[in-house]
């Protein structure tokens, strides 16, 4: 698999990568997965999601991405209730968020190696605890690139009209 486009993550007013999914949990409680359009092998997911931590409350703020009939997906699409942010009530587990330079790219998944990951506990949508793992130091000749990246990947041309709205 190719290493993948991840999850967007706002902390402390600061954009991330976050290598973690969290709706995908939100997907198997409702007991059916969304059909995407994939458009590329870097996002198999067929969507990302947007992300924020507020007062320690972890916020789905936004969904990019086309469902497989051609409409385009978007935070009302899930939770037409809550259009401008949904609390993650749903989510419990580790978020990772690579931060430094890279130290080993792994073209699968999210199986690349950064310098640190701040790893976020999140209980039932409240974080309870941060840890920073540090992972090792890259060499000085290493790329000076911070934070997460995807190395390759392959287009895949739609599968419908991009006039057709169905």
């Amino acid at each position: 698999m190719t290493a993948q486009i991840p999850e967007r993550m706002m902390i402390d007013g600061r954009p991330r990568a976050m290598c973690s999914e969290p709706l995908s949990s939100y997907f198997a409680l409702l007991g059916a997965q969304p059909r995407f359009e994939s458009t590329c092998t870097a996002l198999w997911r067929g969507y990302i999601g947007h992300w924020e931590l507020i007062d320690r409350r972890l916020y789905l703020v936004r969904v990019d991405g086309r469902l497989e009939d051609g409409r385009e997906a978007s935070l009302a699409t899930f939770f037409p209730e809550y259009p401008q942010r949904v609390f993650a009530h749903w989510y419990t587990g580790t978020l990772r968020i690579p931060e430094g330079r890279e130290l080993a790219y792994v073209h699968a998944g999210y199986a690349s190696v950064y310098e640190r990951d701040q790893l976020i506990r999140v209980v039932r949508g409240v974080t309870v605890d941060v840890e920073i793992r540090t992972n090792g130091t890259a060499p000085d000749d290493a790329s000076p690139i911070d934070g997460y990246r995807v190395g390759a990947m392959t287009l895949i041309p739609p599968t419908h009209d991009a006039g057709d709205k169905r």
